[in-house]
């Protein structure tokens, strides 16, 4: 039957269902859709499906700057995406915003994938990650850089998890990389006052962690006095500045030698990314190598960076660039260019922290990586959780992020929080 005549005996509510992908909320789902069956097929030739969107916040424990106030105090903000192929193969990824770090909210990310990812993704090859990147690209146009990375990189990862799945393999298989691991893990110390640093360094050190990373700005004062007791405490650790474009270039290039001075081995994000002129002046100085983070999406950012003398390395975030297609190539040109790169992310929960370590794993990373999830959540939704023992990550085994998630988890996860499924199909 052609279109033609496909419109000659359709009605207009079953043309909309057959050339548009429906969205539903769970309970219309199961009304308008009833119960799917997976279908056998082969797969070299398998489609996606539907693709389900699961909005929560995560329970925490302690006090990090970006999840105070009336938002980031009620939990981690979190969308798990789960993608179903027409063979019944299930992907999972999950995008992290913080409305306090990003322009990015749960309600951003939930409407951007629902509404404009996710429709342009259903009927195409689960495997064509590229391809979904280049719709994804026409769905939401890039501005200075890549549009909606955080929101992106939950579809991205889903995406990969989906392929290794399909294909048998684990992240590091599919890019023809040993596993590699474990990762050390750096435990985050934000204070507001230089009183709690022995304590909060105490609940570190007792998890068997030996690595610890700071956040400073905008009191160079502070900073210099929280780093020198910092280094008193583990003289031999790597100590890692994170300012996150928190000073200005004055208050910058004061701070960063006598940063160096307290113990600092590298510092991160000393400015905001569009004070290029700060940043050039910063690596001339050369007190600390310099690190940009925020502004860093994708790589053609990183390679102008590069060639502008604005910076020694990236601290490197999957969750920030748009998921690991993105990193992995940012991840490359470092290595191109004998730049330093860390491992970073986003107080990332299970999923997206499996991720971050199968790529982190892959590339070799040698210093302790930021990836503070694990000191901050207090929720897992995973059926085995990810083995961390003594400040060490061990790599999930198995093909795509080699993660099983469990989904009752999840449903119950969102509804504490408040949130609503919802279906792309």
């Amino acid at each position: 039957m052609d279109r033609r005549e496909f419109l000659g005996v359709a009605s207009t509510a079953t043309l909309a269902l057959a050339l548009i992908p429906a969205v539903f909320s769970e309970d219309e789902s199961r009304s308008a859709l009833g119960s799917r069956s997976p279908k056998k097929a082969d797969r070299s030739k398998v489609k996606i499906d539907r693709i389900d969107l699961f909005p929560m916040r995560y329970p925490m424990t302690g006090y990090f700057k970006f999840f105070s106030g009336p938002h980031g105090s009620a939990g981690r903000a979190a969308v798990i995406v789960k993608i179903m192929t027409d063979d019944g193969t299930v992907g999972w990824g999950q995008s992290v915003p913080i409305a306090k770090w990003s322009y990015e909210t749960l309600e951003t990310a939930t409407v951007v994938m629902r509404d404009y990812f996710a429709p342009v993704l259903i009927g195409r090859d689960p495997t064509d990650i590229q391809g979904a990147h280049a719709e994804m690209d026409r769905a939401i146009a890039p501005g200075f850089t890549t549009g909606m990375p955080i929101s992106r990189a939950g579809i991205d990862l889903a995406l990969h998890d989906l392929t290794g799945k399909l294909s048998g393999k684990s992240l590091a298989q599919m890019w023809d990389k040993p596993k590699g691991g474990p990762i050390t893990l750096s435990w985050t110390v934000n204070v507001t006052s230089l009183d709690d640093i022995g304590s909060v360094m105490d609940l570190g050190k007792k998890r068997g962690y030996r690595h610890f990373n700071i956040k400073v700005a905008p009191d160079p004062d502070f900073d210099v006095a929280l780093a020198k007791e910092v280094r008193r405490f583990l003289p031999k650790s790597f100590l890692w500045a994170d300012a996150n474009g928190g000073y200005d270039t004055e208050k910058a290039l004061k701070a960063a030698p006598r940063l160096a001075d307290a113990g600092v081995d590298v510092l991160e994000a000393p400015l905001r990314p569009n004070q290029i002129s700060g940043y050039q002046a910063l690596k001339k100085q050369g007190a600390l190598p310099i690190l940009m983070d925020e502004g860093v999406v994708s790589p053609i950012d990183l390679e102008e960076f590069f060639k502008l003398g604005m910076l020694d390395g990236v601290a490197m975030k999957p969750a920030r660039c748009g998921g690991l297609v993105s990193n992995k190539r940012q991840i490359e040109l470092c290595q191109r260019c004998n730049l330093i790169w860390l491992g970073s992310g986003l107080t990332d929960p299970e999923i997206s922290l499996a991720a971050t370590l199968g790529l982190y794993g892959a590339f070799g990373l040698k210093k302790p990586a930021a990836l503070n999830g694990p000191q901050f959540l207090t929720a897992d939704v995973l059926k085995k959780p990810l083995r961390i023992k003594n400040g060490i990550a061990y790599l999930p085994d198995g093909p795509g992020l080699g993660i099983q998630v469990s989904e009752e988890k999840v449903v119950e996860l969102m509804k504490q929080s408040g949130g609503q499924k919802w279906r792309i199909s």
